[in-house]
């Protein structure tokens, strides 16, 4: 059942936490938090995103903040470092924040660069992590097929485990999928599952060998289990630049999957300079816990959004509440 909307509102607080570089073009991330019956839950689609979409982040929240936890299979993750798209000398220096990661996923394809700073910056991430360490690329859709067949062959001798989202429709990571075939580095589809209308079309279509999915974006863990059950496909779970509030639904998401082959991208409250709690859930010996958060009323209070940011959001929080009450 939807909660009524002063049920949102009453403990909704918007946030705006500082990072350490600067990661898909913006400085601070931004959030709105509310409390529910299993507590703190977090809705934090990107500012970009129309209601429409959005509405599908207010579900995850709410199946968070209202339903009890899904039968767990673990108590902690092992989660990736995530490299934004950085020169080379910053590598070390961001990779130090994720103690104890065995891999990397490194932002690619970053509009106003060019292939080499990609081949850069992958290479300082494979001399930081060594030769037993796993290195993974993201490109965000930024490639059409011809350039992503390009780049993944200078970028294959850094010895990649996979190549999330090279391009953006569900044909064209087929194409490239097809095309790298005989090179052994699986697709994963990220986009393509969280921004569609059918979030299965890209298994059905054979365009990916993996998934990367999100808890918020695809209505909230039961909405994602189902995703994973239907496809069979190995998943990667990951966060979207969420607060501690947030990746723990994402924690909570990668424990109720029976089995994870991959290391989870839920270790990217290390890019953050600022979080909503005295006990983040950083990566610690490569890992995080599962565990609920609790916010801590000082750090709200440090971090609060501006007053009209504030009213932006409680704003969106009511169209996207009327989304969700609309549906049939």
């Amino acid at each position: 059942m939807l909660p009524s909307l002063p049920d949102l509102t009453g403990s909704a607080r918007a946030v705006s936490l500082p990072l350490r570089q600067p990661f898909r073009g913006i400085t601070s991330r931004e959030a709105l938090l509310f409390e529910g019956p299993q507590g703190w839950t977090e809705f934090s689609p990107f500012v970009e995103y129309d209601d429409t979409e959005a509405a599908a982040w207010l579900d995850g929240a709410i199946d968070f903040g209202w339903l009890a936890a899904p039968a767990l299979f673990r108590s902690r993750i092992r989660v990736n470092a995530t490299l934004p798209a950085v020169e080379p000398s910053a590598v070390a220096g961001v990779l130090d924040t994720f103690p104890g990661c065995r891999t990397v996923k490194v932002k690619v394809a970053q509009l106003g660069q060019m292939l080499a700073d990609d081949v850069a910056r992958v290479a300082a991430a494979r001399d930081y992590v060594g030769v037993e360490g796993r290195i993974r690329i993201d490109a965000n859709g930024g490639w059409n097929v011809d350039e992503a067949e390009h780049a993944i062959h200078a970028l294959a001798g850094f010895d990649l485990e996979y190549v999330e989202q090279p391009c953006a429709s569900v044909e064209e990571l087929a194409d490239i999928r097809q095309r790298v075939k005989y090179m052994g580095i699986p697709i994963a589809a990220d986009e393509s599952v969280r921004k569609a209308s059918d979030p299965l079309e890209v298994a059905r279509a054979g365009a990916a060998d993996l998934l990367v999915i999100k808890a918020q974006p695809l209505g909230g863990i039961r909405a994602s289990l189902d995703i994973v059950a239907a496809t069979k496909l190995p998943v990667v779970v990951s966060s979207a630049l969420d607060t501690s509030v947030g990746i723990s639904m994402g924690a909570y998401l990668a424990a109720g999957i029976p089995e994870l082959e991959y290391d989870c991208g839920l270790g990217t409250a290390a890019l953050l300079a600022g979080d909503v709690t005295s006990s983040p859930l950083l990566p610690a010996d490569g890992s995080i816990e599962v565990r609920r958060v609790q916010v801590d009323a000082a750090l709200l209070d440090r971090y609060a959004a501006s007053t009209d940011r504030t009213a932006w959001w409680l704003e969106r929080l009511g169209r996207c509440h009327a989304v969700l009450a609309g549906r049939p």
